[in-house]
């Protein structure tokens, strides 16, 4: 297997459903914990554009829909910011479903991939960089600690 340039992949189905595994569906506008609303499987936009807002509503059709667009928009957000760094796809589908949970200004801005654009590529010291993305409100969350967990043995290449 081979490392490939990443700038032209979007998310790939695996990134999409661990995404919808971790965030789960939810039909009616919730609060994320740190004050964010989202609706469906963690989007915080309609596809207009609209933030996501209190009392909102998504059918689980919906929700797909703006999952997939979502995911897309995060992958080719994070590929400009990755730049020309080969990745394996398992490595790039790990960090889509990161970077959809922290965005992908703060991926782009993250030690992770400082260490993936450094001269030779850290591949181990990013993927390790996953597991520190583990709080939300300045606490360790478990459910966040669990995704964190996946998507480094993901990320390493471990098929379990």
């Amino acid at each position: 297997m081979k490392r490939t340039l990443i700038t032209s992949i979007g998310a790939s189905a695996i990134a999409v459903g661990l995404i919808a595994g971790f965030e789960g569906y939810r039909g009616k506008a919730y609060d994320d914990g740190v004050g964010v609303q989202t609706v469906g499987f963690g989007s915080t936009r309609h596809p207009s554009g609209q933030p996501v807002t209190a009392g909102d509503t998504v059918t689980p059709e919906r929700a797909v829909v703006m999952l997939a667009n979502d995911a897309d928009r995060i992958a080719r957000e994070l590929a400009a910011c990755i730049g020309n760094v080969p990745l394996y796809k398992h490595e790039w589908d790990a960090y889509v479903s990161w970077a959809y949970n922290v965005g992908a200004s703060s991926a782009c801005r993250s030690t992770l991939v400082k260490k993936l654009k450094q001269q030779p590529p850290d591949y181990e010291g990013a993927c390790r960089e996953l597991l520190k993305w583990d709080k939300a409100g300045g606490r360790v969350l478990p459910g966040l600690k669990k995704r964190r967990e996946a998507e480094y043995r993901l990320c390493i290449g471990e098929t379990k």
